[in-house]
């Protein structure tokens, strides 16, 4: 076997063991905190040397900071890049909020949402994950407003519509979903936040009938 083949599969085992490492510190992060991720939980969690982690970070906010990355590549999979297949305008849109409101009622993360537990979290913490977590809300406000804008160019919104106050209320009812899903009746919770969006965006369409009945 050629030394560069060994050289490649030994990268290649170390990125798979890197990506199953954070994988497990998404969930961690929903269970008992992003501040609370540690190098020695994860260890515990996977069931290896704390010694071993530190070849991929080390410090805890190396750590933290490389698991909202990895979160941001998850929403990406698991929440965006399917509601991307609907039509553009307003189908893709509502299909985005759906897409979010199925990852948090699916189970996949214990705390339903890595991001808005994260945020809330850290509100008043300064810093680099802070930065960071700002920056991925930042990024979901924006393809928000894209996709509202879209929809409004093709006619499907109406063109008196502010982006950012849409992709603001949007939010709020998927946010809202996420801590009353895990608090109170999840199944009514989900109901009211699929509905709220809904009816909002109905009543701002000229073309109604081109997203589900109420």
């Amino acid at each position: 076997m050629a030394p560069g083949t060994t050289t490649d599969g030994r990268l290649a085992r170390g990125e798979r063991s890197r990506a199953a490492a954070l994988d497990a510190a998404v969930v961690l992060a929903t269970e008992s905190g992003l501040d609370g991720l540690s190098l020695s939980q994860l260890a515990e969690r996977l069931g290896v040397s704390k010694s071993g982690l530190f070849a991929h970070w080390r410090t805890k906010e190396e750590l933290q900071l490389a698991a909202v990355a990895h979160a941001q590549e998850r929403f990406t999979n698991m929440v965006v890049r399917p509601a991307l297949h609907a039509p553009r305008g307003i189908r893709r849109l509502w299909a985005l909020h759906e897409s979010r409101l199925a990852d948090v009622s699916s189970g996949a993360l214990p705390g339903g949402c890595f991001f808005t537990n994260a945020q809330f979290e850290f509100v008043a913490r300064p810093g680099s994950v802070q930065d960071a977590l700002s920056g991925a809300l930042e990024a979901w406000h924006v393809l928000l407003e894209r996709l509202v804008v879209e929809a409004v160019e093709l006619g499907e919104l109406r063109d008196d519509i502010h982006p950012a106050q849409l992709s603001f209320e949007l939010n709020a009812h998927g946010t809202a979903a996420v801590y009353e899903s895990r608090l109170l009746d999840a199944a009514e919770v989900f109901t009211y936040a699929r509905t709220a969006a809904l009816v909002r965006l109905r009543g701002l369409s000229p073309t109604p009938s081109l997203l589900p009945e109420v």
